[in-house]
């Protein structure tokens, strides 16, 4: 095995395919609405991360229907779970919370929940909503992390220091909830190593999953505005495999790799527009993680794996 992958571990849990199924709870960001800033972070577009997902003036069953529909364009399945992408999907009353999320969780078919959200945007009244509901079918948190490394949030507005992600997961992870967490790769000023670090970093947290995106330059954004002034350098599609293979080598073996890329919105992509073609991507991906003879965990240490595991017990009920 090269690496443990989402589809991999669907499989195996649910016995073939599962798609995800983007939704919007028309929530916002405290790095929009004035509680840490007006413009979210330099990287976000004006849906939040939730292009894909169908728009919030629908209803849960409607968004549901709809997002079933472009699955079904490319292949059919009948296990979807329910993703709550677009902004901070905590961030807003416990009770609408719990009427979303219930009607998301509703139909039969629906194996799963995830919901997208900050490490600052958990308190203790959610988690105890995510954990009640996390009885009836399983629940995925998927936390914003991005970097581990202080210039870095800053540059990107983040808004929260590293140890908020840390109480975040051990909380999660207290309340029995499966946590994955969002890195992106390709951060101004960040080198191939402090990327790789970030991956050793949320591999020790305790983290289930892990999604290892791009990071893309979209219109619309602060960060297209550095880009147009020559500020914000872009990987090649090589670099990007390097940096995968480093990330993977130093994550442990048993986490599962959500996402090795991203791809925004076509009509938004300012760059690296070798990224808009996915499937290229993704099958150069593979190619060079065969030729390199790339094992997930190759370099995760018996030190490591005493981390996770005094981090794991910590967390436990």
């Amino acid at each position: 095995m090269v690496y443990r992958s989402f589809h991999q571990a669907m499989q195996a849990r649910f016995g073939g395919k599962v798609y995800k199924l983007a939704l919007d709870g028309g929530m916002t960001c405290p790095t929009r609405d004035g509680t840490l800033g007006r413009r979210g972070c330099i990287f976000c577009g004006a849906k939040g991360a939730g292009e894909f997902a169908a728009p919030a003036c629908q209803d849960v069953a409607g968004q549901l229907e709809e997002a079933k529909a472009r699955v079904a364009a490319k292949e059919k399945s009948g296990r979807y779970i329910a993703y709550f992408q677009s902004f901070t999907n905590t961030y807003g009353p416990v009770p609408y919370l719990e009427t979303l999320f219930r009607q998301a969780m509703a139909p039969p078919e629906i194996v799963a929940l995830s919901v997208a959200t900050r490490p600052d945007c958990l308190g203790p009244e959610v988690i105890r909503l995510l954990e009640e509901l996390n009885r009836e079918k399983p629940v995925w948190v998927e936390l914003g992390l991005q970097t581990i490394h202080p210039d870095s949030a800053r540059y990107i507005r983040r808004g929260y220091e590293l140890p908020v992600y840390d109480a975040a997961v051990g909380q999660l992870k207290k309340a029995g909830l499966e946590v994955i967490t969002h890195v992106i790769l390709g951060l101004p000023g960040e080198t191939a190593a402090d990327m790789a670090a970030t991956a050793r970093y949320v591999g020790r947290s305790g983290a289930d999953g892990i999604k290892l995106q791009l990071l893309h330059v979209l219109e619309g954004t602060d960060l297209a505005a550095a880009y147009r002034a020559g500020k914000v350098p872009v990987l090649t599609l090589e670099e990007y495999i390097g940096i995968l293979e480093d990330c993977l080598a130093v994550l442990p073996p048993d986490l599962v790799i959500h996402r090795l890329t991203g791809d925004g919105a076509k009509r938004d992509l300012l760059a690296p527009l070798w990224s808009a073609d996915k499937k290229r991507v993704l099958n150069a991906i593979q190619r060079a993680f065969v030729r390199d003879g790339v094992r997930q965990g190759s370099q995760w240490r018996p030190a490591d794996e005493a981390v996770r595991k005094r981090w794991s017990a910590q967390a436990r009920p």
